[in-house]
């Protein structure tokens, strides 16, 4: 799952950043209000921790831009500020939730992991199709009831079709949202092959009754068999 930090205290993002890669997330920062919106508008996050107080700008106004593009982004507001106005101000304007400074980054976690699978499995701790099935908070792979060992990229990849599974993902989009944006400086996309045509393999190994099709000039999409 990627997350995008903006907040310009470099301790406190560079802590959450640490913590949040020990939890197996991609994770990016912003240190001001030009910097996010950049990022929002170039690339899509499961979550984004919002600081309202940025030295540039106010980080509610950045809600306000998501809004504007339609974006499906998750936001969680990690503020000092502990004002029940700006706490519902931020709700309105489409927060998923609001964490106050100081907090336990336990608790942080737990709240990123609430609102990305309210938001990306519809409140499902388990995404299913066929005899596929992902925990996805215990991170563990079941194939006809079988459990199958996978590493994070394949693990990722798998659960980024499983969510897109009635579209076609682009290398692009798979590429983001599991390796993160610093992506683009690549000149091509052959090391999502390799990966894709491991978890094939495991697919077919395990008797999946899904299969991951190449869509020429495009990306991949999950079939069923």
């Amino acid at each position: 799952m990627k997350i995008l930090i903006i907040e310009d205290e470099p301790e406190m993002s560079g802590l959450i950043k640490e913590f949040l890669e020990a939890e197996n997330y991609v994770v990016e920062l912003a240190t001001n209000f030009r910097t996010g919106l950049d990022k929002i508008i170039s690339y899509d996050y499961d979550c984004i921790l919002l600081d309202v107080m940025l030295p540039d700008g106010n980080g509610l106004k950045l809600l306000q831009e998501l809004k504007n593009m339609d974006k499906a982004d998750s936001v969680i507001i990690i503020s000092a500020k502990d004002s029940p106005d700006d706490k519902v101000k931020g709700l309105d304007l489409g927060a998923d939730d609001y964490l106050a400074k100081p907090f336990h980054l336990a608790e942080l976690n737990a709240r990123i992991k609430s609102v990305i699978r309210r938001k990306k499995s519809g409140g499902k701790k388990v995404l299913e199709f066929q005899n596929v099935t992902m925990n996805m908070e215990e991170r563990l792979v079941y194939i006809g009831g079988k459990p199958v060992e996978m590493n994070r990229k394949e693990f990722d990849i798998l659960a980024f079709l499983m969510m897109n599974r009635n579209r076609i993902a682009s290398k692009s989009a798979i590429a983001e949202n599991v390796w993160g944006d610093y992506i683009d400086r690549v000149n091509d996309f052959d090391f999502i092959y390799s990966q894709i045509k491991n978890l094939r393999k495991k697919l077919r190994d395990y008797g999946a009754m899904i299969d991951i099709t190449a869509v020429y000039g495009i990306g991949y999409k999950l079939i069923t068999l």
